[in-house]
């Protein structure tokens, strides 16, 4: 099983530089890179898990519209990708729901940083997918965490595929800048090991970062980044089908996992 995931905020990435960018510029970033991955999805015939921000949600009505027509699932990711707060677990299901007009079932925080377990439960979230259990330099040192997908009270907690053993972490960079050939392997291993795999990426990161300094981005983050990453990501899909692996949202994994589904 595969579980592919979109963490669907606004452009915020500039402002860890200094460079001050409009919501409507954020916006605009992200919903170019998203009607990319909803075409390319749709191309391939397969289902993914989107975590919008309420930030997202209420300037981009109509991509959520057409995120659930197309038969994916939403999910909440904040309300301010930029600002988080505590009161974000509930005020993001608010908005995601008021605007999507379905019930969300998962939650990620914002930048994959720790957030309240109990809060999580408490507004009724099935799952939280706000672990990468791994070291990230600067960003957090999970090494301990378990690997694979867990209960914490009612709540299954789905964190982010790492490998076995060096626990390397299979997310979004690792896409932008391993040879694919390496990355495919690495998916393959854990997928043997695991059962399913699970990753994350950024609708801005389809965005062609490399025309545009004034965002002053990471070489790491524009690499491979535009139409090459759309490229990455449609043979990631291609690959893994002819595999015989299956795409399903979070929501379907819990369920198979408690053996409702």
């Amino acid at each position: 099983m595969v579980l592919l995931s979109f963490d669907t905020e606004e452009f915020d990435v500039p402002k860890e530089k200094g460079v001050d960018i409009s919501m409507e510029e954020s916006m605009k970033v992200s919903v170019y890179g998203i009607i990319r991955i909803l075409d390319c999805m749709k191309a391939n015939g397969v289902k993914a898990t989107f975590f919008c921000t309420g930030n997202f949600a209420e300037n981009a009505p109509d991509i959520i519209k057409r995120i659930l027509d197309e038969g994916h699932e939403v999910a909440c990711h904040g309300v301010d990708h930029w600002q988080p707060k505590a009161t974000d677990v509930e005020k993001s299901k608010e908005i995601v729901e008021r605007v999507a007009g379905v019930t969300v079932n998962g939650y990620r925080q914002p930048r994959m940083f720790k957030v309240s377990d109990a809060e999580i439960e408490r507004c009724g979230y099935k799952y939280n997918s706000s672990l990468n259990p791994a070291f990230i330099p600067g960003k957090y040192m999970h090494l301990t965490a378990p690997r694979t997908a867990f209960m914490k009270g009612k709540v299954m907690q789905i964190p982010a595929s790492v490998t076995p053993w060096i626990r390397f972490p299979l997310f979004w960079l690792a896409m932008h800048n391993l040879p694919m050939w390496l990355y495919l392997k690495m998916i393959g291993r854990v997928l043997s090991h695991d059962g399913y795999f699970t990753t994350y990426f950024h609708p801005w990161e389809f965005y062609p970062l490399k025309e545009h300094p004034e965002y002053k981005t990471l070489f790491i983050v524009r690499r491979n980044s535009g139409d090459t990453l759309l490229q990455r990501l449609d043979t990631l899909v291609k690959t893994l089908k002819k595999k015989g692996e299956e795409f399903i949202t979070y929501s379907e994994f819990v369920k198979r996992k408690e053996g409702t589904l």
